[in-house]
């Protein structure tokens, strides 16, 4: 095979998918589609509303028609399409517990047609991790369920469905993430099941994705000793190779989760680590969440290139790599035309949102809901996640204040609660709301307090009910726009 220069940076852009800065290509990112890159992510900095973002892709397009448009669209709280408001459907969690198959794969088609019709031809979605450590401060709701039957199921399901809508699924964070208590953002999360365990529990979503036809697998930047005692997933031969290649029969492309993250970089570098993931298997290379910028994509171009000549990376490898990334896009020009032409389902996400909400309430204390006048909303906010963002909006003060006028609401994050945290409610009833109750010690502690001063409050759970306190309770399972509406709908008597 020839090795010249220019070739092998053409092969290595192929491989790379940059994420960049603004609301209009850069010019680095147009003159780089003319000189071979394959592919570019957006996140939520890059997104002002749905139009905008097919001006954006139409620019792209009209550099390179087959360029591959990724994005990190969840539909979920983990949402970029719909960052400033919140997203407008309830997320995995809440289709898990509605666990009707043909709600997910609708609401996943009806995603992929609106993607579809803003350019977006990859979505790293669904998340397939089984969350089976409550403590897991990345996954949650992120995920189907705690199940692994049941998030298969739903797993294939979103597979079809945003397939169907013309977009390209991306079944993550292989070989799985939900058994943690590390987040992969800032550190190397070591999944410690046997093998017997993988195949029952964190491998069953990823089969089933593979055998609902999914175009890309995204690794997970993890230790699991039971698969590879030395290396993470992402940059495993034997993982990436052995296990998903050969065993699971998987043929599409396999993207990195972002190679800046601490768990990869911090032990092998950033361009280390990516060199080690294309030498393993992987596919294509996603960035940018942090480091969005030329000078970044250039350091791993010139890195790939090094490593080929010097012979750490076999250019039989990185072809290989760069033909996959082609196949990709082939696929999604293909598709383009399906989801953009289909018609959306109307308030689906709404429809999801309404059936996920759970009512527990103790012996006696049914007649608290609907309340019967305007209320004092607490909502209690933990730090969250890099995944998630922190500039989507939640909360269900907003659409309670809609359904009942006169509302209030104050926030607390864990330095600024008081000693009593509904004492601005005075005689009117009291709604408190909180993310992940079981996880976080001083927001119990809070409720605590609440609850025996007002043991008549509902509690509003819009992360993982694993803990239920209160005589009313309410268990949303996503803390979206559209579950925060479906929320306020119950407490106000309005559905």
């Amino acid at each position: 095979m020839t090795t010249t220069t220019g070739h092998l940076r053409a092969l290595a852009a192929a491989v790379l998918q940059p994420g960049f800065v603004g609301t209009t290509p850069p010019p680095w990112v147009c003159r780089w589609l003319g000189d071979g890159l394959g592919s570019v992510v957006l996140f939520a900095r890059n997104v002002v509303d749905t139009e905008q973002v097919a001006a954006l892709t139409a620019t792209l397009r009209a550099e390179r028609p087959d360029v591959i448009v990724a994005i990190d669209e969840e539909a979920g709280d983990v949402t970029r399409l719909e960052s400033v408001h919140g997203s407008s459907r309830p997320g995995n969690f809440a289709l898990g517990a509605v666990d009707d198959p043909a709600l997910t794969e609708a609401v996943a088609r009806d995603l992929g047609v609106e993607l579809a019709a803003a350019g977006v031809t990859l979505n790293y979605a669904p998340d397939a991790d089984v969350n089976s450590n409550p403590a897991n401060p990345v996954i949650g709701v992120r995920s189907f369920g705690t199940d692994p039957t049941l998030v298969a199921r739903h797993t294939a399901a979103w597979v079809r469905g945003l397939q169907a809508g013309g977009v390209a699924a991306c079944a993550k964070h292989f070989p799985g993430h939900g058994d943690t208590r590390v987040d992969s953002h800032h550190d190397l999360p070591r999944i410690t099941a046997d093998r017997a365990r993988l195949d029952a529990c964190e491998l069953a979503p990823f089969r089933a994705a593979v055998a609902a036809g999914v175009q890309a697998v995204m690794t997970g930047h993890l230790l699991v000793p039971a698969l590879d005692p030395q290396l993470p997933a992402t940059l495993s031969q034997r993982i990436l190779g052995g296990l998903l290649r050969d065993e699971l029969g998987f043929s599409g492309v396999v993207v990195t989760d972002a190679m800046e993250m601490r768990a990869v970089a911090d032990r092998y570098g950033f361009a280390g680590a990516t060199v080690r993931a294309l030498a393993a298997g992987a596919d294509a290379i996603c960035i940018g969440g942090e480091r969005a910028d030329e000078q970044a994509a250039r350091e791993l171009r010139d890195a790939i290139v090094a490593a080929v000549i010097s012979g750490e990376l076999p250019e039989e490898r990185l072809a290989e790599a760069a033909k996959r990334v082609g196949q990709l896009a082939a696929w999604t020009v293909a598709a383009r035309g399906t989801g953009s032409a289909a018609a959306r389902a109307a308030d689906v996400g709404l429809v999801a949102a309404r059936r996920a909400v759970r009512v527990t309430a103790a012996p006696g204390a049914t007649g608290a809901l609907p309340l019967t006048s305007a209320a004092h909303v607490v909502e209690f906010e933990p730090l969250r996640n890099i995944a998630i963002g922190a500039e989507t909006p939640w909360g269900i003060g907003g659409p309670l204040g809609e359904l009942l006028p006169g509302t209030s609401t104050v926030r607390y994050a864990e330095p600024d609660v008081p000693a009593d945290p509904g004492a601005g409610a005075g005689t009117r009833p009291l709604v408190l709301v909180v993310r992940d109750l079981h996880r976080h010690d001083w927001m119990r502690a809070a409720v605590h307090r609440a609850l025996a001063v007002r043991p008549d409050a509902v509690v509003v759970e819009l992360g993982v009910p694993e803990l239920v306190t209160g005589a009313v309770h309410l268990a949303t399972h996503s803390a979206t726009r559209a579950s925060g509406r479906a929320a306020a709908e119950v407490l106000s008597g309005a559905r």
